[in-house]
C-alpha cells in the first residue's frame, strides 16, 4: 500500500472532501494539520512546488495536487493505480 500524505486544515471543506474520498477507498493516510503543526506549512510549500493552499496531497512522495486534482485522477481512472488497486 503506498504512503498517502495530506496537508490540511481543520475547517477546510476541500480537505474534508479529499479525506472522504480517500476513506471511501479504504486508504490510510497521514494527515498534517498545518495550523496545529505550523512547521509543516513550510515543508508543504517546498514539497508542493510553491503551492500554499490546502489540501496538498502526496502519494509515495509524488505530489498529486489538491482536492480537485485528486477527484480528477479518480474520474479519469488514474487514482486507483496510484493507490495500488489495479487499473
Amino acid at each position: 500500500m503506498p504512503k498517502v500524505e495530506i496537508y490540511s486544515s481543520q475547517f477546510c471543506g476541500y480537505c474534508m472532501r479529499a479525506k472522504r474520498l480517500l476513506s471511501q477507498k479504504g486508504v490510510d493516510y497521514v494527515d498534517y494539520d498545518i495550523f496545529e503543526q505550523p512547521e509543516k506549512r513550510a515543508e508543504m510549500v517546498q514539497r508542493a512546488g510553491g503551492r500554499t493552499s490546502v489540501p496538498q496531497i502526496f502519494i509515495d512522495d509524488r505530489h498529486v495536487g489538491g482536492c480537485d486534482d485528486l477527484y480528477a485522477l479518480d474520474q479519469g481512472g488514474k487514482l486507483d493505480p496510484l493507490l495500488g488497486r489495479g487499473s
